[in-house]
């Protein structure tokens, strides 16, 4: 008797365990209220719009969030002086990637699935064969993705300090190191588990043993003075933040770290120009003083694309696009 009952302790026990490691089941999403397009493969995708009526833009952009936000965080057009994108013509339409927000996840996520739901996206609501990408922070690395998979949709792309994957073959393994080493001891320990067991993501992030992601845990150690800044002005409070990950940490900022950091067939330095014919251009934003996106490899990134227009801006940490003046230099240059 006293060793079933241990059996079915134990069974109880591995069960709790697998169901800590593997993460619950998304909550349901498809709230009233939020646009959402059903894709060819089932999945909704949620989405808002900014600016001028998409039929009678003259510039129509497709913003991809960064990591831990939403369809409401298109900074590229809530962070504006207001009127610009109606003297720009300019249409933008952000969503909500997969697992996040109001969208259906998506268990097979990768780069490339991400770059095309933009292209559905944007066939959906009619954008035309051209478009716009923009991205910043995990959104804008996924612009890569965008880049190497559509180009043929693009008019031009914009990537706000994009995140860099320590493991993209073409970096140099002496910088890479130097540079991963640079974080601190808990954000390297977090990548690890997203790029060599990203079955235990979930289990790392949201574990109390031990330190996990600075960013998910919000460290202000990361985070530059001109950062803090800008997160204490009151006009930078996120009313939405409780709808981001709604549908579970497993299926949103995990996931979002696992195909971030995983193991990629590609890396910017392997996508060939977008627009040999000069009828694009593709720019690549990033501060000085980012404690996040080291910006010694983002200057070797740039560096070595020659088709890369690069930006570099003194004393701007990673949340530069929430200033307003960056914000209207960085869609101008985009779109003029």
């Amino acid at each position: 008797m006293l060793r079933k009952i241990v059996g079915v302790l134990l069974v109880g026990i591995l069960a709790l365990a697998y169901e800590g490691i593997k993460g619950p089941a998304p909550r349901r999403c498809g709230s009233a209220g939020a646009a959402r397009m059903k894709l060819r493969d089932g999945r909704h995708l949620a989405y808002m719009e900014y600016g001028v009526p998409k039929e009678a833009a003259k510039n129509k952009i497709v913003f991809l969030h960064a990591f831990a936000s939403s369809r409401h965080d298109a900074v590229i057009a809530t962070k504006l002086p207001p009127g610009l994108l109606e003297e720009l013509g300019a249409y933008v339409v952000c969503f909500d990637r997969a697992g996040y927000g109001e969208s259906d996840p998506h268990p097979k996520r990768t780069v490339k699935s991400l770059a095309l739901d933009v292209e559905e996206l944007a066939d959906n609501l009619a954008l035309g064969s051209k478009f716009y990408v923009m991205g910043f922070s995990m959104g804008a690395q996924a612009v890569w993705g965008c880049l190497k998979f559509i180009p043929h949709r693009l008019a031009g792309a914009t990537l706000m300090t994009p995140v860099v994957n320590y493991w993209w073959h073409n970096l140099p393994s002496n910088l890479s190191r130097e540079a991963y080493y640079d974080q601190p001891t808990q954000d390297q320990w977090a990548l690890r588990v997203a790029h060599y067991v990203p079955w235990l993501t979930h289990w790392w992030f949201t574990q109390n043993w031990f330190p996990s992601s600075s960013v998910v845990h919000h460290n202000p150690a990361v985070f530059s003075p001109q950062d803090i800044s800008i997160f204490s002005n009151p006009m930078n409070k996120r009313p939405h933040l409780s709808q981001v990950q709604q549908q579970g940490e497993a299926e949103s900022i995990c996931r979002d770290a696992i195909v971030g950091f995983g193991r990629w067939d590609f890396d910017p330095l392997d996508i060939d120009n977008p627009f040999p014919d000069n009828s694009g251009k593709v720019h690549l934003w990033q501060g000085d003083d980012d404690r996040l996106v080291p910006v010694k490899l983002q200057r070797y990134i740039a560096q070595n694309i020659p088709w890369i227009h690069y930006h570099e801006l003194p004393g701007a940490g990673h949340m530069f696009p929430y200033l307003e003046h960056v914000a209207a230099d960085i869609i101008k240059t985009q779109i003029t």
